[in-house]
């Protein structure tokens, strides 16, 4: 039978009824469930391999997101973050647009770039034009470097070169374009460039300085779309978000929001899987920057039926193999429970996610507010802060948010009173 992910009152269950649910949905053995039982999962001895200097590690709360369907295939999300209403947010999302079917996803080819910075060349153009002549070869030296990705279907792909004014003269610049499959591709760019740079510098009489891979992966991009029913969600939220869009597209200090709230589910995703979300962050900022202002990386509009569409698109440089993706126990846990192996798979999924964020984001500021689910689970933190016992918590919690009170003083009264 098919497996949904669409799990009614997730949020209500125990640690051991999750997990249960999700080791059923998943797969997962024994050994993985005791794993994520136990809440310091990652040991001395592996971080101390991840980094220096470890002294210990610091935990953050891994979330499911619930009934996402992408490509007409059920997902359950890992997530990791440390903000309320983050997975709760994803998940709603996901919810009101299987009602059309879910997401739709793409991606191109993983193709990311290497930089290389050629400096003191005295004829820049003739320079240039002997990169060009041996390209072939230099690409072809470069691939020799990691002959198990050629065999797999990647490589180096093309060679391209610019010269670029700066205010410390012109310098030339080299850009190696790799196919890097299912790895992020960093550590297989940078050995590409440091083993062709001798070979530039002979063609152009130059120095090369800089080898390195671009955070600006313009190569490698995602897209989702996703419908949500004018029925369902209401002309006033359609109304609503249409607006916010609009506001996004004219405003950088409202943008600047608008994008952040969907990495807030991107990275959620990537720090579950083990990705470098400081890369994507990185990659995505500059991406919404390539035109003449910053811009939204969503957009909305009505179909021919007055329903609103969303669509995302942006660089998604992410992996399923190499890095702290082999290394953290809970990573490789992460990988199996979205049950996938290749690196356009969890790009599609990651592409999903944030636009599902974006849309619930835009729902609540445009309808209830933001603050509404902020509020369930920051009055709970303040009801313990006051001393409630469990069997409390949520009672005086749901009386705090019904007064809009959220201090430890009115929570240590309501306390008195129950």
């Amino acid at each position: 039978m098919n497996k949904s992910s669409r799990l009614k009152e997730f949020y209500k269950k125990n640690q051991i009824q999750k997990l249960k649910t999700i080791q059923n949905f998943s797969s997962l053995s024994d050994k993985e469930i005791a794993l994520l039982k136990n809440l310091n999962s990652l040991d001395y001895q592996t971080a101390n391999r991840m980094v220096e200097n470890v002294v210990s590690t610091y935990s953050l709360p891994l979330g499911i997101a619930t009934n996402f369907k992408i490509n007409n295939k059920d997902y359950l999300i890992p997530m990791v973050s440390e903000e309320a209403s983050v997975i709760a947010a994803a998940s709603n999302g996901a919810k009101l647009a299987r009602l059309s079917d879910g997401f739709f996803a793409s991606t191109s080819k993983p193709i990311m770039i290497g930089q290389i910075q050629l400096l003191g060349i005295k004829n820049l153009k003739k320079a240039k034009e002997q990169i060009e002549k041996n390209k072939e070869s230099i690409i072809s030296f470069a691939n020799k470097q990691d002959a198990l990705l050629v065999k797999l279907g990647g490589g180096a792909e093309k060679l391209q070169t610019k010269i670029l004014k700066t205010s410390r003269g012109q310098m030339l610049i080299v850009h190696l374009l790799v196919n890097v499959q299912d790895a992020m591709g960093a550590n297989i760019i940078d050995t590409m460039l440091e083993k062709i740079s001798p070979k530039l510098e002979k063609l152009t009489q130059g120095t090369t300085l800089l080898k390195i891979v671009s955070n600006l992966p313009i190569h490698r991009i995602a897209k989702a779309s996703a419908t949500w029913k004018r029925k369902t969600i209401g002309e006033k939220c359609i109304e609503g978000i249409l607006d916010a869009q609009a506001f996004a597209q004219a405003d950088p200090f409202r943008c600047v929001t608008h994008n952040k709230g969907i990495m807030n589910g991107i990275d959620a995703v990537a720090i579950a899987c083990g990705n470098d979300f400081r890369a994507i962050e990185a990659g995505v900022h500059c991406f919404a920057s390539l035109k003449k202002t910053y811009q939204p990386l969503t957009k909305y509009y009505l179909n021919e039926k007055k329903d609103l569409v969303g669509e995302i698109e942006l660089p998604m440089p992410v992996g399923t193999v190499g890095g702290s993706i082999k290394t953290h126990p809970t990573a490789k846990i992460a990988l199996k429970i979205l049950n996938i192996k290749k690196s356009t798979t969890l790009a599609k999924i990651m592409a999903s996610v944030g636009l599902a964020q974006n849309f619930a984001a835009l729902k609540a500021l445009t309808t209830t507010g933001i603050q509404q689910g902020h509020m369930k689970l920051h009055s709970k933190n303040i009801a313990i802060l006051a001393g409630a016992k469990n069997e409390k918590i949520d009672l005086i919690a749901k009386k705090m948010v019904a007064q809009k009170n959220i201090s430890v003083s009115k929570a240590k009264e309501l306390l008195k009173t129950i």
